[in-house]
């Protein structure tokens, strides 16, 4: 009899939120979940298929919990998530271990799934909606919501909208509700996220309607930071600008994934946005939002990308001087278009050029961190390290993803609590302070 769960989720922040819901809905049907794999009756994997590095560490991980079977109680090892949507048939032939799959259309049904004892993939269903009547787990200082599913872009590069479908997104009022029972469970800052989050109602509204979205979670001021991933650049409106230049708790942090500088490549990525619009784009951001923090991501090694392409990037990035930057070199994926294209670019030279791109971006955060000693920051404390040594973030960083503050105190400190601090110096990505 299963009556104990036990989740392991990889990849992207939007399967952190499918996870808890799905947890939610366990719980909601009496089963316990628990905080180990040894613990469990049965294990899901939340996977990840984005990339081949990322397909890579899912299936490590499947691997690996699935020698709990032998070595514990473990009596069902299951699959969801982007990887198991996309190759259900390959992943069971390959791994036996394997007792069901379910794809990320049918996470509603996961406990009369467990039940039924069904071991069918259920991965048909992609266009689905998010689940308003399922209450996810609450409870902590950070919580992810996902205001929207799926992605109207095709990028070249990409196969997540065949994976999840097109962009639907969540009422208004549905999101607001989940907020305000987040800030009611002692949540404090929530971070908002999608495949695409300036995208946020045009299929519901018939309009770009992230402003208006944000409009109504200012309101709810028991939330101190309200922050924005994946804002692609291409419907930025100056409504949505304007509020986050004004007096409320939306945080001056911008994550806009740009993939690259060059017009030519851009193109080819089958980007809408270009270098001169981008350029214009982020004047304006920062003219209008005081203390801005911009971040992006790029991809080097993309079909056809030649040098003076990589020059081009390595140029806009020395002259955008951005606050946060991730790089990816170029995954090859089937069923993409770039799979076929020509020019591919050497794994070696991949390397070679994102080293180059990061070291020129560690410069540019040694730089930018300097310039932030002896100013004072809010500081999220969210772990101790030893007697008087704590690790938090400011409204700079997301977690897993930027830096880190290491924060000095004669005092002891609560995790999870905000703290007034003076920065007192800094390194390449994280800084160093004291609590007043």
């Amino acid at each position: 009899m299963i009556n104990k769960i036990y989740f392991h989720t990889l990849g992207c922040a939007k399967n952190d939120v499918d996870t808890q819901v799905m947890e939610g809905i366990l719980e909601k049907n009496k089963y316990e979940i628990v905080s180990k794999p040894d613990q469990a009756d049965a294990i899901f994997v939340n996977t990840c298929g984005f990339i081949e590095s990322a397909k890579e560490e899912s299936i490590d991980w499947i691997l690996n919990l699935a020698q709990y079977k032998k070595h514990g109680r473990l009596q069902k090892l299951y699959l969801t998530g982007c990887l198991a949507q996309r190759y259900p048939d390959e992943l069971r032939a390959e791994i036996p271990e394997i007792d069901g799959i379910l794809g990320p259309g049918y996470i509603q049904d996961i406990a009369s799934y467990i039940q039924s004892d069904d071991a069918r993939s259920l991965t048909e269903t992609v266009s689905m909606d998010y689940i308003e009547n399922s209450r996810r787990i609450e409870g902590t200082k950070t919580a992810y919501v996902k205001i929207s599913e799926g992605c109207n872009n095709r990028c070249s590069y990409c196969i997540i909208p065949y994976l999840r479908g097109n962009n639907r997104s969540r009422k208004i009022e549905d999101i607001v509700d989940e907020v305000k029972r987040l800030a009611e469970a002692g949540t404090e800052e929530v971070i908002l996220v999608a495949q695409n989050t300036t995208d946020y109602g045009i299929d519901l509204y018939k309009e770009y309607s992230l402003a208006a979205l944000l409009k109504e979670l200012v309101k709810i001021r028991q939330i101190k930071w309200i922050r924005l991933l994946y804002a692609y650049p291409d419907h930025f409106t100056d409504e949505l600008i304007d509020l986050m230049a004004g007096d409320n708790n939306l945080i001056p942090y911008i994550d806009m994934p740009l993939q690259h500088a060059s017009d030519r490549v851009l193109e080819r990525m089958n980007r809408t946005s270009r270098q001169e619009d981008i350029l214009k784009l982020i004047t304006k951001l920062r003219k209008k939002i005081k203390n801005l923090v911009l971040r992006s991501t790029f991809i080097v090694g993309f079909p056809g990308e030649e040098e003076e392409d990589f020059q081009e990037l390595l140029s806009f990035i020395e002259r955008v001087k951005f606050d946060r930057l991730g790089v990816f070199t170029y995954s090859k994926e089937e069923n993409t278009r770039a799979y076929s294209m020509d020019g591919q670019v050497s794994e070696s030279l991949k390397i070679d050029r994102y080293n180059k791109l990061m070291m020129k971006q560690q410069k540019i955060s040694e730089e930018k961190l300097r310039e932030k000693i002896s100013s004072k920051l809010d500081i999220l404390v969210e772990d101790r390290l030893e007697k008087g040594l704590y690790l938090g973030r400011s409204y700079m960083d997301a977690p897993d993803v930027d830096g880190l503050v290491y924060l000095s105190s004669q005092e002891p400190l609560e995790i999870g609590k905000f703290y007034l601090s003076e920065i007192t110096d800094s390194t390449e990505y994280d800084l160093q302070g004291v609590v007043l």
